[in-house]
């Protein structure tokens, strides 16, 4: 079994990080956003490992910065009135915003003004490009989205369970319980709110498996499936 003990950098960090590129970026409209990639993942993979395997790749390749957007960041975001209120002003009502890109399942996206703020955060993340973005539905909510590419890891059971233990240290009964309460809470999260299935493969570019193929092999992969894709579809190229 391969793991990655790396853990996710402060979420204040990463904030002030993102924000001070925001503030460099000039008002001049871009002729074609950059790409950005979504990250699903079953719970117990390595999603945030690779998020920063591939952030580190696409900065080498590029020499441009990349961000990552996990859940913390993503409802640190949202929740703050330094973007998301500027943001609301700017694409109006965040119901109606998501409405336009086709979200509105059972009424409840309409109706869930938490969920509407972190999902207009998504989406401006993802128009934004250069961004790396971890969970929170991010492969559903830019499925319309041209600059957006969408992976998936999957891993047995038993693998996800040991890769847990391995690198939150804790024992294998710890992470099965883990692993069972989180599964369930985050498939009922976008049942609720999107109505769909995320194990759904439909939704991704690629799907991999996390326990057959380490952090560097999927990366590796992901980067050239990218060049390839975002490299044949215009003038801008990686």
């Amino acid at each position: 079994m391969r793991t990655n003990l790396t853990l996710p950098t402060g979420v204040e960090e990463r904030m002030s990080g993102w924000v001070r590129i925001q503030e460099r970026r000039t008002a001049a409209a871009k002729a074609r956003p950059r790409p950005t990639i979504t990250l699903s993942r079953q719970f117990g993979c390595e999603g945030f490992p690779l998020a920063l395997r591939l952030q580190s790749l696409l900065g080498e390749a590029l020499g441009e910065e990349w961000h990552i957007f996990d859940k913390s960041l993503i409802e640190r975001l949202a929740q703050t009135e330094h973007i998301p209120l500027a943001l609301l002003q700017h694409l109006g009502d965040a119901s109606r915003f998501l409405e336009a890109f086709g979200f509105h399942p059972r009424g409840k996206v309409t109706s869930d003004e938490a969920f509407a703020r972190i999902a207009v955060s998504v989406l401006h993340l993802a128009r934004e490009g250069n961004a790396i973005i971890v969970g929170r539905g991010g492969a559903i909510l830019c499925q319309k989205l041209e600059n957006c590419f969408h992976f998936r890891l999957e891993a047995s059971l038993d693998w996800r369970v040991a890769s847990l233990a391995a690198r939150m240290g804790i024992s294998d009964r710890e992470a099965a319980e883990q692993e069972k309460a989180q599964s369930k809470l985050r498939d009922h999260f976008i049942a609720e709110h999107l109505g769909v299935d995320l194990g759904d493969r439909a939704h991704y570019d690629a799907v991999f498996n996390n326990g057959r193929h380490s952090v560097e092999e999927i990366a590796s992969a992901i980067l050239g499936y990218v060049r390839c894709a975002w490299g044949g579809g215009g003038t801008a190229t990686l």
